[in-house]
């Protein structure tokens, strides 16, 4: 007879509710357009709509990091933890 390996359920933990909020802020950032629909404060001539939404993108390359990395921290606990 062979051993069957159960599946655990998804379980929150608060790595995982980081992740997710890393996740989701780019998201509420823009969808939120009241609070960045206005042409003051200017940065180097650019108006704050367009500066604003391009530093998004940034902030969202690195939460995205941030989220993978410690993902991937998080599946290696499970795997190593798992098997002890």
């Amino acid at each position: 007879m062979s051993e069957k390996t159960e599946a655990k359920p998804p379980t929150v933990t608060p790595v995982r509710v980081v992740i997710a909020l890393c996740l989701i802020a780019p998201f509420v950032a823009m969808l939120w357009v009241g609070s960045y629909a206005k042409v003051d404060p200017a940065f180097i001539g650019i108006p704050f709509f367009y500066w604003y939404q391009m530093l998004w993108v940034l902030i969202s390359t690195a939460l995205t990091m941030v989220a993978y990395k410690l993902w991937q921290r998080d599946q290696r606990s499970r795997k190593g933890g798992a098997s002890a």
